[in-house]
């Protein structure tokens, strides 16, 4: 049994336990059925991927709804609105935690140990739905000067991550709700500690170290980092950690303030990388002020002109030999960003769109399906080497998936396997290359 078949059992098997609400004549679709083809749309990102479908089974008696995500029949937009309504996101979290248990068991996950041999989870949070009339009990709300209100979903959108690594490997979301705040830091990081409660158990025994924006950096998240079995590496800004910054600025020199200056080649240019970095230096004031370590890169070119400036806190230990190492981490939160909800956002899933928000949970479930669509691609980058090589050939995300669209619009094909091998041909790579 292929990988993508694997997997495809375990996500009917999830979707066909979802909850059921209706009752009587209105039960004509299974609850897989309805599931798989809301996915589906993700998948293939196509909006219109059940539209053709069923326009394909009339003319031909089957279609790739069935052949490559065993749809039996396919329901009506509305219905499938209707019906995953009142399903809650964390219905869908077994799915996640089958692909990261997967990934594990296969050695995937040691690929992304860095810094003290840790593994690094970015924390991010995320707009993905958002309108000025409408909105819903679990909608968040913000109030703009000229009186106007916008409505809006968001969420903490976890992700593996690591220096030289490309992918980023969703995790678990957390969706944020009005109770969590008024404003976007207390709505943000109220649903982050809730994520560290949740998940601490599933994610901490990696050795796991959190990373995250200037947000992050303050006493009451760094101790629920702490206490729940992770480390973290937080960018630390001075304006909003004056009392952290006013202390370093007293240290001199071998006296508390350390300094390693480093040449790293940059393609074809030289950089220079000067770090600072203290240990034990509080955070805030008071007696009970958490201590952090600090450190900070200063990146200049030959001519002295700064490229990059920023500075960190952590719980680790730094010496001259493993702040490079730690900083190069610490870096690597950006792909949440830019290989994450970048992507997510503008690279084809939309992530942002009104695909359909409903009375109750349907903007949050048809977000955790289109955020689990990205992580089956990704899951797939790392297991199906047919996938692999055709994504690699191909020049961008958006070329595979426009071909996925026109392949699946006017051809049937009887698997994903033969829907891959006929790209394969195509494109006369793997097997199907042609000899020198």
């Amino acid at each position: 049994m292929s990988d993508w078949n694997r997997l495809l059992g375990q996500t009917r098997k999830v979707l066909g336990a979802l909850p059921d609400r209706r009752t009587g004549d209105n039960c004509q679709y299974t609850l897989e059925d309805i599931g798989l083809a809301a996915f589906s749309v993700f998948f293939t990102q196509s909006p219109s991927f059940l539209a053709h479908q069923k326009t394909m089974e009339q003319s031909k008696g089957r279609s790739n709804a069935q052949t490559l995500f065993q749809v039996g029949q396919i329901p009506s937009d509305n219905h499938i609105r209707e019906t995953l309504d009142p399903v809650p996101p964390g219905e869908l979290l077994a799915l996640y935690d089958h692909v990261f248990q997967t990934l594990r068991d296969q050695g995937v996950l040691q690929t992304y140990r860095s810094v003290h041999d840790t593994i690094p989870i970015a924390l991010d949070g995320t707009w993905y739905n958002s309108s000025k009339k409408l909105h819903c009990a679990n909608c968040s709300c913000r109030e703009h000067k000229n009186g106007e209100k916008t409505f809006y979903h968001s969420a903490v959108t976890p992700v593996l991550v690591a220096p030289g690594q490309p992918q980023a490997i969703s995790l678990r979301p957390e969706f944020i709700t009005p109770q969590d705040g008024h404003t976007k830091q207390d709505c943000e990081i109220a649903a982050a500690k809730r994520w560290l409660e949740k998940n601490a158990a599933l994610y901490s025994p990696l050795q796991a170290t959190l990373l995250g924006d200037d947000l992050y950096a303050h006493q009451p998240f760094c101790r629920q980092a702490r206490l729940h079995g992770f480390h973290f590496i937080f960018t630390c800004k001075p304006e909003s950690h004056p009392t952290l910054y006013n202390w370093v600025n007293l240290l001199q020199p071998g006296h508390g303030l350390n300094r390693v200056n480093l040449r790293v080649k940059n393609g074809a240019a030289w950089e220079y990388h000067a770090y600072r970095y203290a240990n034990q230096v509080p955070l805030a004031e008071g007696a009970d002020a958490l201590k952090v370590n600090w450190c900070e890169l200063t990146v200049t070119d030959g001519a002295g002109q700064v490229l990059y400036r920023n500075g960190f806190i952590t719980d680790f230990n730094i010496t001259d030999a493993s702040v490079a190492a730690l900083v190069a981490t610490a870096r690597a939160r950006w792909k949440i960003e830019n290989e994450n909800n970048n992507v997510l956002k503008t690279k084809g899933y939309h992530l942002e769109h009104n695909f359909g928000h409903g009375k109750k949970h349907l903007a949050s479930l048809l977000a955790a399906l289109n955020i689990l669509a990205f992580l089956y691609h990704t899951f797939l980058s790392f297991t199906d080497e047919n996938y692999r090589l055709i994504r690699a050939v191909l020049p961008t995300r958006k070329t595979f998936f426009d071909d996925l669209r026109a392949l699946t619009r006017y051809l049937l094909f009887n698997s994903w396997d033969a829907l891959l091998d006929f790209m394969m041909a195509g494109l006369e790579i793997g097997p199907h290359a042609k000899n020198a």
